[in-house]
């Protein structure tokens, strides 16, 4: 066995170790799959092993799953017929031997210490017996990248913790800690860390058996859907999953129908069931962009994929952050969480506290719900240094300009901060939309300076956007993908230019909702199909949530930054104007193109109607699919710019950038991906027919015009599956 070490006592107990040589957690591979039918094999044939313990070699966790990349090789593409018959029995090789194990006759006994997710967990699911330590998380996130528990997890969660329990565990993927995994009956003993190896033994000694619940004789599985919980569960969960998912993520379906349609079959059978349904959903393009942008590629970047490799590992270990509104209180909480001294600078002492308190909310919430010790917190809290006083800034590693999007005052702090900082220290802009390479003339460093763009909240937002100016340095570029990585963020790579990759696709996103508004189309339909489309919010809802006075300073600063006139009637910059001349900022001040009452439910304002009179007022379902084209369309073709332009150089990181950073609809695996999935010379043929409808900003760049004659793709082609 190459990933298992075994051991046996004088009891004649078995211990697995699990410990998949040159990687710091297990996974399974097809050579780990192997192993387990050479487990079985030698449960079964030794005599003197009367029972066997499955447990970590690994410090740090028991199974993370499968290995995406492996599987993600071959998702997405497609098979069919005589293809997907001939690979079924090579995909359900892990099923079938869980079910060996599970069937082998003597009690198999999982000890979990860590993590147990996903095939991991599922490998403990096929024991008899599941101790887990108190600092254990178990579950089942597969749907999070568009697969389904293809090694039995839809059929022996049911058995053990009832329906809804099941659905609920497997169709959010989210994790639940040891205690309340036994409270749900999937884990059967809780104990102590450290303990799980012991009092898996004594669970054998004292006689455990070696048969699982569903192999008994008039076993009757636990709320079933044929019963008066299980009947009035899957009543309601065909219309929830699809009030969520609008049908867009095949893995929510086919998890439900996994569960009932095995749920009163034999385990042999049930098991069928599953693995047939894992690979239709493991074909799906949906599963191969989700486990390649949420997984592979988000990993790759949070690793510093894009990291110069000739620059020494810069740590940081003082940092100041100019600027204590939401933003700048933010990075210095994100900074003192990892344990970076922070200096955090405002104009007055007032707000310099105010954003200081900020990090003591966070930690109190957290203290309170048992998450982080009183010691802990004082500790993060004791790192942050509320000041007006840039004498404070002498020493830091690194500093963060988050003041307003002002360039004289952005000048000036510059100014004020370098003057205190050494000539090695990174100085960086967390500037939205303002160009880097002129934000830098106030410098006296260029090279070192840099665009650090965060998201907001900054203490729940992963993505961070990387702005390399005309005159930054590949050493300030290492310096802070390196400090990204501290922060335990996940960083994307951008060329300097006006809105950078984020800020401007997402704008678009807006911005054809506005369109769509002016044409006449009702708000309720705009809105509706944005969320159908998989994006978090409508374009008009997400308007009123960044404000809608901000988006139009912005505009502004464009227009005058680039000497444009003045927008004329039917123009969304010309709606952006008159909104906040009406005082229609936005859900921040309670009207926008929504009102926000005081403890009442959001309503349509009624004077948009005035405004831009409702010409189509009723949806079709023609209808529905050509505006959800226009919104995902328009944000993917001006992916594809950025692409173009090399304001973005890597698929990968305008995917990842744009899941992570607006929320771009997760079952398309990002703007790029999408193109891919719908094949560049279709994607491009549609672009053309809208901008012949709407005008050029659907116009397809000269790069998707040159991959569509040549048959290219942004990313490799599936591999074929194997028989």
């Amino acid at each position: 066995m190459n990933n298992f070490t075994i051991s046996v006592d004088a009891d004649g107990i078995a211990t697995f170790l699990f410990d998949v040589p040159g990687r710091t957690m297990n996974t399974f591979t097809d050579s780990a799959v192997a192993d387990i039918e050479a487990i079985v094999a030698r449960i079964r044939d030794d005599l003197f092993i009367r029972g066997a313990i499955l447990a970590s070699g690994k410090s740090n966790g028991f199974c993370a799953g499968a290995d995406l990349g492996e599987l993600g090789e071959t998702a997405g593409g497609r098979a069919e017929g005589a293809a997907r018959e001939a690979a079924l029995p090579a995909s359900s090789r892990m099923s079938k031997a869980l079910r060996a194990l599970e069937t082998v006759g003597k009690p198999v006994v999982a000890a979990i210490e860590g993590i147990a997710l996903g095939g991991g967990f599922e490998f403990t699911l096929a024991a008899h017996y599941r101790v887990a330590s108190t600092k254990a998380k178990v579950g089942l996130p597969e749907v999070t990248i568009g697969l389904l528990p293809g090694a039995g997890g839809t059929q022996r969660v049911p058995r053990l913790a009832g329906v809804q329990a099941a659905l609920d565990l497997m169709l959010t993927g989210a994790p639940v800690d040891a205690e309340k995994a036994k409270v749900i009956g999937i884990i059967d003993e809780v104990v102590e860390p450290g303990q799980a190896l012991a009092a898996a033994k004594a669970w054998i000694l004292a006689g455990g058996e070696g048969v699982q619940p569903w192999d008994r004789k008039g076993y009757v599985m636990k709320d079933g859907p044929y019963s008066d919980i299980g009947g009035a569960v899957f009543v309601m969960v065909p219309p929830k999953v699809m009030a969520k998912s609008y049908g867009n993520y095949p893995a929510q379906k086919n998890i439900a129908r996994c569960v009932y349609e095995g749920f009163n079959l034999p385990m042999d059978a049930a098991l069928r069931v599953e693995s047939r349904l894992f690979m239709d959903t493991q074909q799906t393009p949906q599963a191969r962009a989700m486990i390649r942008s949420l997984f592979l590629s988000k990993q790759a970047l949070a690793k510093g994929g894009a990291r110069p490799q000739d620059v020494p590992t810069y740590t940081v270990k003082k940092a100041a952050v100019l600027g204590a509104g939401m933003m700048g209180a933010g990075i210095a909480y994100a900074q003192a969480r990892v344990g970076i001294d922070t200096v955090l600078i405002d104009v007055a002492q007032a707000g310099a506290d105010k954003g200081k308190a900020y990090s003591e909310t966070l930690v109190a919430k957290a203290v309170a719900k048992g998450a982080m010790s009183q010691q802990t917190a004082d500790e993060l809290v004791g790192r942050i240094t509320a000041t007006t006083d840039y004498d404070a800034v002498k020493g830091a590693d690194l500093v963060v300009e988050a003041v307003f999007e002002d360039r004289a005052l952005k000048a000036d702090v510059t100014r004020r901060a370098e003057a205190q900082i050494g000539a090695d220290a990174v100085f960086a802009s967390n500037t939205s939309t303002l160009p880097i390479t002129g934000l830098s003339e106030a410098s006296e460093r260029p090279a070192n300076f840099i665009g650090i763009h965060f998201f907001s909240p900054v203490d729940r937002m992963e993505l961070v956007e990387i702005i390399v100016g005309k005159t930054t340095s590949q050493e300030t570029l290492a310096k802070a993908l390196d400090y990204c990585k501290q922060l335990k963020k996940v960083p994307i790579v951008v060329n300097d230019s006006r809105g950078f990759f984020t800020s401007r696709v997402f704008d678009t996103y807006i911005r054809e909702g506005l369109e769509m508004l002016i044409e006449g189309i009702a708000p309720a339909i705009i809105d509706n199909v944005g969320r159908m489309t998989g994006m978090p919010r409508g374009p008009l809802e997400l308007l009123d949530d960044v404000a809608i006075d901000l988006v139009d300073r912005v505009a502004g600063q464009r227009r005058k930054d680039l000497n444009l006139p003045a927008p004329a009637a039917g123009d969304t910059d010309k709606f952006l104007i008159d909104m906040v001349a009406l005082e229609r900022w936005g859900r921040k001040n309670g009207k926008g193109v929504y009102d926000y009452p005081q403890g009442g439910a959001k309503s349509l304002w009624s004077g948009l109607a005035e405004m831009y009179p409702v010409k189509i007022a009723r949806s079709t379902p023609e209808l529905v699919e050509h505006l959800k084209q226009r919104l995902l369309y328009r944000q993917a073709v001006e992916a594809a710019r950025c692409m173009d332009e090399n304001v973005v150089t890597a698929a990968r990181d305008a995917d990842v950038g744009a899941i992570l950073g607006w929320g771009f609809a997760p079952w398309t695996g990002g703007p790029i991906s999408l193109i891919d999935s719908i094949g560049v010379a279709a994607f491009t043929a549609a672009c053309e027919a809208l901008a012949a409808q709407y005008g050029e900003r659907f116009a397809p760049p000269a790069l998707l015009k040159t991959m569509s004659a040549s048959g290219e793709r942004f990313y490799p082609a599936p591999k074929p599956l194997a028989a």
